[in-house]
């Protein structure tokens, strides 16, 4: 048996690598002139795109507003040319009744996405009704920005923010609180547990107990003193808030140790604002029993 001729080698060599350039550069060839979109760049948004309609409580805290009005930014960042609105439960303008009645008189539709983070009375009777009351609109309610890995990546990057070190999570000594605003409805519960289940596995294994301002219980007082039953007297205040108030403040002011920001603008919180809307539009995620159109 004769040895391998060494031309013949190099040649093979040769062919391989002009071979596998070639591949290459025909990867980045597509019929008709178009590529794939890359994951950074924006979705493009249809012409007919429903009306997304952020629907903030509302507060008589002058930053409340401002706060929401900066996510909105991030969200239309996000996804260019969708038509994004802001509207209030109460006390702020524009009120959602205002909002829905201009949409229905453009003859456009709508999916109304809760800046609430479960269900309650506003999700489930408020929204609601008042689609019913604006006459000939079409639109879906979407679910509350509820338990995801986004809304957890905010409260983390708050958390941070406030001074939450990564040894932290190693300590005995510490815990957080998630304080929310609170609500009678067993489900709002049910969601504000799960969402601090969610924190606490992204922190660790840190025990994260949920605490509310008002309707529910326990209170952040409350929750604190329970943590520091079980020798957790490090303890820090998560604001499940998505912008500054009374109940957030309140929140805040009961921190034994350190107190994170409500969500505001941050980048997760707008993904997620986009997300409930694009499962709305599949008919996934909307409030089923209270869907009053189909888009």
């Amino acid at each position: 048996m004769t040895e391998p001729d060494s031309t013949f080698d190099s040649a093979a060599e040769l062919l391989g690598r002009i071979t596998e350039q070639l591949g290459t550069q025909l990867g980045h060839v597509h019929p008709y002139g178009r590529r794939p979109r890359k994951h950074h760049e924006e979705a493009r948004t249809p012409m007919n795109a429903p009306t997304l309609v952020a629907v903030g409580h509302g507060s008589r805290d002058p930053r409340a507003r401002a706060t929401l009005s900066l996510l909105l930014d991030r969200v239309r960042e996000l996804r260019p040319g969708l038509d994004a609105r802001l509207a209030h439960i109460e006390l702020n303008a524009p009120l959602l009744d205002d909002t829905l009645a201009g949409i229905a008189a453009e003859g456009r539709d709508a999916v109304l996405v809760p800046l609430l983070f479960a269900p309650g009375h506003h999700v489930t009777h408020d929204l609601p009704v008042a689609v019913a009351a604006a006459p000939g609109l079409r639109a879906r309610v979407a679910e509350p920005l509820g338990a995801h890995p986004l809304l957890v990546e905010a409260l983390a990057d708050r958390l941070a923010e406030a001074g939450w070190a990564p040894e932290d999570r190693a300590s005995r000594a510490t815990g957080v609180v998630l304080a929310s605003a609170g609500s009678r409805d067993p489900r709002s519960g049910a969601e504000i547990r799960r969402i601090a289940a969610l924190l606490g596995e992204r922190l660790g294994g840190v025990p994260v107990v949920p605490a509310y301002a008002s309707a529910a219980a326990p209170t952040v007082p409350e929750a604190v003193r329970a943590l520091a039953a079980r020798g957790r007297h490090r303890v820090a205040v998560a604001s499940c808030f998505t912008a500054p108030g009374l109940f957030a403040t309140r929140a805040a002011a009961h921190a034994p140790w350190i107190a994170a920001a409500p969500l505001g603008a941050h980048p997760a919180l707008a993904r997620l604002v986009l997300h409930r809307y694009d499962r709305a539009l599949s008919g996934v995620g909307t409030t089923r029993a209270r869907e009053l159109a189909v888009i």
